[in-house]
């Protein structure tokens, strides 16, 4: 089957769970049993709904089983991933216009970002990265117009596809993704921290840029017993799907430490879409956790 599309989907009338407890009433839609690979504007390319965050522990053999799986969004740090060098270094020889390299750093000034540019295209012996982020814009802005020349230039001459950033404050991403030089935002969206529903995806200009989650288990909180809850506790996977079920995110980073947790994370996915009762579980429990 083609990577592209590997959704059965069906029309129906669907009724989404807002993060106040009330139903809001959205219009005929799909309702998918599997997740699309959506194509990313400005990368041009389809994209796998699980990305994988290479710095929690994830070795070369892991990162071949993982795009063996058509897992094909990887996100470089450049901490903690000496391990899965080989094998990302690997994937991108053997099939470079399906993968989707994801790098970024941090700083205010341009030169900055052009350096970290170029010596990660040397690292990964390749001559152009899908992705490159402005990492975790929050109290500091590094979006000075300085920074922003440099990586506009970077990608206009090739060496970058697309312009991203990581930002927790969710006002200040809504209006960057409704109007800026940016093609994608990286954010938090979990059961516990589902205000972007209301603060960004409204926002997102999305025929223009995309976004990509991170922190769906809300740093692991969501994956462990609390008090004032006595049901079902969800695993890594019930996270993942919770956020890609929501159609402004395409993409969700995992951070598996093992061969073993990916497999259990990518079996997981491949339920599929969550269904109103798992939504409204995901939401009671992260109401909780977020206390």
């Amino acid at each position: 089957m083609p990577p592209m599309i590997r959704s059965l989907v069906v029309l129906c009338s669907v009724s989404i769970f807002a993060s106040n407890g009330g139903p809001v009433t959205a219009s005929p839609r799909k309702q998918e049993t599997t997740f699309e690979h959506v194509l990313l504007p400005v990368v041009g390319k389809p994209a796998h709904p699980l990305g994988l965050a290479c710095n929690y522990g994830i070795d070369s053999r892991g990162v071949r089983e993982a795009c063996d799986a058509g897992v094909n969004y990887i996100f470089w740090t450049g901490m903690r991933t000496k391990k899965a060098l080989a094998g990302v270094r690997e994937a991108l020889a053997t099939d470079r216009e399906r993968m989707i390299l994801c790098a970024g750093t941090g700083g205010p000034f341009g030169f900055h970002y052009r350096s970290a540019v170029e010596s990660l295209l040397r690292k990964m012996k390749t001559d152009y990265i899908d992705i490159f982020q402005m990492f975790w814009l929050g109290v500091t802005a590094w979006d000075t117009r300085g920074v922003i020349d440099e990586l506009v230039a970077l990608r206009t001459e090739g060496k970058i596809r697309a312009i991203g950033v990581t930002i927790h404050n969710r006002t200040r991403a809504g209006r960057l993704a409704a109007n800026s030089e940016l093609d994608m935002l990286q954010i938090r969206y979990n059961a516990a921290h589902p205000g972007a529903e209301q603060d960004i995806f409204p926002h997102l200009a999305r025929e223009r840029r995309f976004l990509c989650c991170y922190t769906a288990t809300s740093w692991r909180k969501l994956l462990k017993p609390h008090k004032g809850w006595d049901g079902k506790i969800p695993n890594a996977a019930d996270c993942y799907r919770f956020s890609l079920t929501h159609p402004s995110i395409p993409v969700c980073l995992s951070g598996p430490a093992s061969s073993e947790q990916l497999r259990e994370n990518l079996e997981g996915v491949a339920k599929g879409p969550m269904n109103h009762e798992e939504i409204s579980w995901m939401r009671s429990f992260g109401k909780v956790v977020h206390g």
